[in-house]
């Protein structure tokens, strides 16, 4: 079966084609089209380009969708009524889901007559134990604005938790896992028995680990001081959360952890960037230990965690047991979503 995996933002779609009837799958195409809305006129314009690129017969479509709410649990056949659910969550992710809705719409008719599925990163963390996703605020704001802590990456997470089942030759309702997905964008997931029971980022990908531009976790009363001293909106203050803290903005130099790597001997605010980020992440892996009651193995994955040694020999100092194993797993979101959207259109065509 030959599946097309999309992964959209505002400007750029990112593809893969899977052959998932082959074992192990194959890799077809990849690519990624970029400057939509400039270069390129529409998300349109960029799927045509895309299918005239691939040039195979497609079976099925699978779609990444950040924000599935408290709603999906598992990756499902797109249809009107999933769409409207989708739209439903785009103020709590307007960044990531309108886009998303946009390349679902467009490929419909493009592509027509073939099953589209939406996989959500949200979904593995549906059933977190509810003191995990709970936050201590009056609990009316959970009935009425439905803030709780969703979870982001966690298709990477859940890919790289199956892996490391391999790894270990032991199966993955028999471990206790802690997942690191570090990249720009950094979470980090305890994952017990196959289930995720708690992971850093929260409402909003902004809870959580030092990142590369996010602040991660902070005292609440930070925001309305800052507002107050520097004369600012919510909407700065927010922007400066998001785009200017974390590792750029502690350095003062960049959020690419390559060029941190080369001037941390030479720059103090490089290096107490650098010991941020790596603290944070001990932190998390000491307590997601503690939950566990245990852990068998610590795996880390993406654009940091998959290709910084000295990092992650760094935050292993101290904190992961002799017991403990520690993995370096690539991480492949795009396979993960192919093999749902082959297990899910091969169940439809049953019924």
């Amino acid at each position: 079966m030959i599946i097309l995996v999309l992964n959209s933002g505002s400007s750029s779609i990112k593809y893969k084609l899977f052959d998932i009837s082959k074992d192990p799958e194959k890799l077809l195409n990849k690519g990624l089209v970029e400057r939509i809305g400039l270069k390129i006129p529409s998300h349109k314009q960029a799927l045509e380009d895309i299918l005239n690129k691939v040039g195979s017969k497609i079976d099925a479509v699978g779609h990444r969708v950040v924000h599935g709410g408290d709603r999906f649990s598992k990756s499902v056949l797109i249809d009107d009524d999933v769409i409207r659910a989708i739209e439903d969550f785009t103020e709590l992710a307007p960044l990531h889901n309108p886009p998303s809705l946009l390349t679902i719409s467009e490929s419909r008719k493009i592509i027509s007559g073939i099953p589209h599925v939406a996989v959500f990163d949200t979904a593995f963390y549906y059933d977190m134990p509810e003191c995990a996703y709970f936050y201590a605020i009056p609990y009316r704001f959970y009935e009425k604005y439905k803030i709780r802590k969703y979870g982001f990456h966690g298709t990477s997470h859940r890919y790289v938790s199956e892996q490391a089942s391999g790894i270990l030759k032991k199966p993955l309702n028999k471990l206790k896992l802690i997942t690191c997905h570090l990249g720009n964008g950094c979470s980090i997931t305890a994952v017990k028995n196959g289930k995720a029971i708690d992971t850093s980022m929260g409402f909003t990908p902004l809870e959580g680990l030092v990142m590369g531009t996010r602040s991660g976790d902070l005292d609440p009363a930070i925001i309305p001081y800052i507002m107050e001293k520097e004369n600012i909106d919510v909407n700065a203050v927010m922007e400066t959360l998001n785009k200017k803290s974390g590792l750029l903005g502690v350095s003062e130099l960049s959020n690419d952890m390559r060029e941190l790597m080369k001037e941390k001997g030479k720059n103090k605010k490089v290096k107490l960037a650098l010991d941020i980020f790596i603290y944070r992440i001990k932190k998390y892996i000491g307590a997601y230990t503690g939950v566990m009651s245990g852990c068998d193995a610590v795996i880390f994955t993406g654009g940091i965690g998959e290709n910084n040694p000295d990092i992650v020999k760094e935050i292993c100092k101290g904190v992961i047991s002799k017991d403990t194993k520690t993995l370096m797993i690539p991480t492949d979101e795009e396979l993960m979503i192919a093999c749902d959207t082959y297990r899910i259109t091969v169940n439809s065509q049953k019924k």
